[in-house]
């Protein structure tokens, strides 16, 4: 009896990342795209020269981009930016998951308790992901676009996604990743980092205090599953003249809160 065979997704040889297995001009173009995103505008030869390419190169690959909206030309300065062909394609992203979308009115309500900036993320390697973000109308506010990504030593949200590892998957992380340093204060030592995580644990939340930006805080909780697995992170971030020492626990009540109900919204118990 024939059984039917099942589809793959992915050919067997799948694992072979060697160079037979990709495509260097649309490695190559990936990657222009993706400095193109980071830097959010450049001209020709100021892309050109960052990546080391030559501009006739650089010039195809972008208007090949340009054909399917994924970059557009500035022709008052000259500069490339990422397109709204890349914003659609990005956004399927986000489609596979309702959190976003959950998400939204509790950050809404997260920025009104607080008057801080509530932002979503969740990890990608060794890095936090961010998803979105509901700014305060401050005139000093944290700015944390969708698609930025920060070290998970380095944020709030990355800490406290952290936490919810075990240490022995953190130690082959910081391995693989590295504890780059940002400020005075940034968390550079594995064993550390490792005491931070129980003291993140303990409480129930995680702080970045001014570890990414001199003179800016963040406090952050876990964002559980139906199965009890840490899948994403909601913090607010404000300078420290607003988020103070004495403030702080207050904060992190309100991230918490927002945390819980978050996850409970996606099938965490109770």
């Amino acid at each position: 009896m024939m059984t039917e065979r099942r589809p793959r997704g992915r050919p067997k040889a799948f694992h072979d990342k060697t160079r037979q297995n990709t495509i260097q001009s649309l490695d190559r173009a990936c990657g222009i795209l993706a400095h193109l995103a980071e830097a959010q505008g450049l001209t020709l030869t100021e892309l050109a020269g960052r990546l080391g390419q030559s501009p006739a190169t650089v010039y195809r690959v972008l208007t090949t981009f340009e054909g399917h909206d994924m970059v557009e030309l500035d022709p008052a300065t000259q500069s490339w930016h990422v397109g709204a062909g890349a914003f659609r394609v990005g956004s399927a992203f986000l489609r596979r998951t309702n959190i976003v979308e959950r998400a939204r009115p509790m950050m809404q309500r997260l920025v009104d308790a607080t008057g801080e900036t509530a932002n979503l993320g969740i990890r990608q390697g060794g890095q936090v992901l961010f998803l979105s973000q509901v700014e305060t109308h401050r005139s000093i506010r944290a700015f944390f676009p969708p698609g930025t990504l920060s070290p998970l030593h380095a944020s709030g949200i990355g800490k406290a996604l952290l936490s919810a590892m075990e240490n022995d998957a953190i130690r082959r992380l910081v391995r693989e990743a590295g504890l780059e340093g940002f400020t005075a204060k940034t968390i550079t030592g594995t064993e550390r980092l490792l005491e931070d995580m129980a003291a993140t644990r303990d409480r129930g939340y995680a702080i970045d205090d001014e570890e990414r930006t001199t003179g800016m805080r963040c406090v952050a909780a876990p964002v559980r599953n139906a199965a009890g697995e840490a899948v994403a992170g909601i913090s607010v971030s404000g300078p420290v003249s607003r988020i103070t020492d004495a403030a702080i626990e207050t904060f992190a009540s309100d991230v918490v809160s927002v945390a819980a109900a978050l996850s409970r919204s996606i099938g965490a118990p109770s």
